[in-house]
This record gives structure tokens, C-alpha cells and sequence, in this order.
């Protein structure tokens, strides 16, 4: 078996669940067991990979609900399976559901990307590149046929589609061809690789002496995005040897939690001032220097832009009657974002 079949089907079964518990984890596994083995048994047959796509699940297995489990406990009857076998299983577009209608036709296009960057303690970047996904929610009657196009799909790399996608125009001429799945789902996942700015700037400076530790982090903006940087918080782990720490900050507010992590929640980016956060730190007794420094770890959240450059140039629907709301949206927000100290 080629490995990346079975991580991709691992990924597949950990998306289902994910759709139908709202999360996944431990505790929502044992308290939905019947529902979780039923997919399964649904998903892979004999060892082979059958019905993944969550469209179809839906028809077979209803999602849980309050209204099923009273009814399971009451009668005794915990299956969610229907008797009825889905017509899109036989169909040649088996991701989507048998001639959906709908009163309004429309389709939503969300540009969704992470940042992951390394920067060092002066604030230079080490490295830095994007992950995104091109996430569509679908609601048009029929069997609607999309074609979707960039101005710059040269800039993208490791792409992967989703199996509704057709793979020649796309090689061709890096045009998305599909016949769309009904309801959420992710089209197409993309890298955008080396990177030369991030939108914010974060330096960190750890000094120690006689037994304290002083902190000063700087962050500011780098690089305008055009839209307000919001959602900013700083986190960083504070090293075993310090018993306490006395941290302010001139904007947003600091806190210090149980395992000993330090918060910085900054909130939106202000225009009048560069938010800073000083302080000391106390380290335990014997030890007149801090050996080991933390990485500061970056969260924020730009609504209304993607920072790859990557841009729609337009999206066509063919097959339907009439001419269907087409809406677009962009996010970006940090992945793995790091500053080393």
C-alpha cells in the first residue's frame, strides 16, 4: 500500500469526525462510539478505503443530535444508519448529493491562509512561508459546473485539490474545473514558499543578572496589509527556574497562567502607539543568570486580505438558469509563528 494512502484516509476519517462531533477529541469519541463505528464501517470496507466524503455520510448516517440520543435511551435503538442507500453513490460525481434545489443560488469563495514565519530576537526573518486553502460553500440547485482562475497561480506550490477538481485543465492552463460538492468544503490547499515580510514585528530581549531576569518585548507593524491587524497575542513559556514575575505592559493586558505561560493579549494593533510589555523576572535562589530562553510564540488575524498576493480573477457557473450571488472573502492569521530569543 503506498503509505500517503494511508495518512490521507487517517486525515479523511479525522475530517468526518470533526464534521460531525463539531471537535474531536477523547471524550466526544466514547460518548458518540456508535456513531464513530458506524462511519467507519461505512468509510472502509475490507480494508479499502469506500465512502469518505461527507455528503454522502450524511445520507447514510444521520449526525447526532439531542432529539436521536432521547430517542435511542427510549427505545432502546442507538442506530443512526438509514435503509435507504444514497443515489450519488452511483452517480459519476459521487461527493455530491442527488439534485439539491434551492430557493436562492449561491456559492461563497473564502481565501483562508496561516503564516508561519521564524524570526530571530532582532526581528529579521529567519524564514517564512504561507499555507492556505481555498474553502467554498456551495448552495446552487442541480449539477452546477464552476470554473475558477487566478491572476498569479504560478506562485503556488504543493497543491492539492479535492477529488471533485479536474486535473488536465488545471495542468493545462492552472484552471479549477469541478463540479461542486453541496454545502462547505475545502477545494484546493496550497504553499506559498520564501516569503520576504511579515506584516508584524516582535523583539524580545531577555537580560540577566544577580538573580533577576529583565524582560522587554517590542512588537510593531512591519509591513502595512491595508486592513487593521487584530487578534495580536504574544505567548512565551516561562523557564522552570523562575519562582515569580512582575510584567506590565503600556496596551492590552498581561497575565501569567497555571502553567506558568506568559500572555500578552494585545488585541488590535493601535495606530498611536508601539504596544511594549517590561518587567523582571525572579530566579530561584543560586542562580545568577538565566541559562535557557523561551521562544515567543505570535497569534493574530487580518480579515479582508491574503498575504501570498494570490487573487481571484473571476469565477464562472454554468448549468443553472439563472445567475447565482457569488461572494468572495480573504483571512489571514499565524500559523506557527516564532521569535527566537
Amino acid at each position: 500500500m503506498p503509505p500517503l494512502m494511508g495518512i490521507e484516509f487517517l486525515c479523511r476519517v479525522a475530517d468526518v469526525l470533526t464534521d460531525y462531533l463539531g471537535e474531536l477529541n477523547e471524550d466526544l469519541v466514547k460518548d458518540n462510539f456508535v456513531i464513530v463505528y458506524e462511519l467507519l464501517d461505512e468509510m472502509i470496507d475490507n480494508g479499502f478505503p469506500l465512502t469518505t466524503e461527507p455528503n454522502i455520510l450524511r445520507e447514510i448516517i444521520a449526525p447526532p443530535n439531542l432529539v436521536s440520543k432521547v430517542l435511542s435511551v427510549v427505545t432502546g435503538n442507538s442506530s443512526n444508519v438509514s435503509d435507504t442507500v444514497p443515489g450519488a453513490i452511483a452517480s459519476h460525481v459521487p461527493w455530491r448529493t442527488t439534485d439539491p434545489k434551492y430557493a436562492k443560488n449561491e456559492v461563497n469563495v473564502d481565501l483562508v491562509e496561516e503564516m508561519d514565519a521564524i524570526l530571530n530576537r532582532d526581528g529579521h526573518l529567519i524564514k517564512c512561508e504561507i499555507y492556505g486553502e481555498v474553502q467554498v460553500n456551495s448552495h446552487l440547485s442541480g449539477l452546477p459546473d464552476l470554473t475558477l482562475s487566478f491572476t498569479n497561480p504560478s506562485i503556488l506550490d504543493d497543491v492539492r485539490f479535492h477529488p471533485c477538481v479536474r486535473f488536465r485543465p488545471w495542468e493545462s492552463h492552472q484552471i479549477l474545473s469541478f463540479v461542486p460538492p453541496d454545502g462547505q468544503f475545502k477545494l484546493v490547499s496550497y504553499r506559498v514558499r520564501k516569503l520576504k515580510n511579515t506584516p508584524i514585528y516582535v523583539k524580545p530581549q531577555f537580560t540577566s543578572d544577580a538573580g533577576t531576569c529583565r524582560v522587554s518585548v517590542l512588537v510593531g507593524i512591519r509591513r502595512d496589509p491595508g486592513k487593521p491587524i487584530d487578534s495580536i497575542d504574544v505567548q512565551f513559556q516561562l523557564p522552570s527556574c523562575v519562582l515569580s514575575a512582575d510584567l506590565t505592559s503600556n496596551y492590552g493586558t498581561v497575565n501569567i497562567l497555571s502553567n506558568k505561560i506568559c500572555s500578552w493579549t494585545i488585541g488590535k494593533m493601535p495606530k498611536d502607539k508601539t504596544p511594549s510589555m517590561s518587567g523582571t523576572l525572579t530566579l530561584e535562589s543560586g542562580l545568577q543568570q538565566l541559562h535557557v530562553f523561551p521562544t515567543v510564540q505570535v497569534r493574530f488575524k487580518i480579515m479582508g486580505v491574503v498575504l501570498s498576493g494570490l487573487q481571484v480573477d473571476k469565477l464562472d457557473v454554468k448549468n443553472l438558469p439563472n445567475h447565482p450571488y457569488k461572494g468572495f472573502r480573504a483571512l489571514t492569521r499565524a500559523g506557527q509563528f516564532e521569535v527566537r530569543s
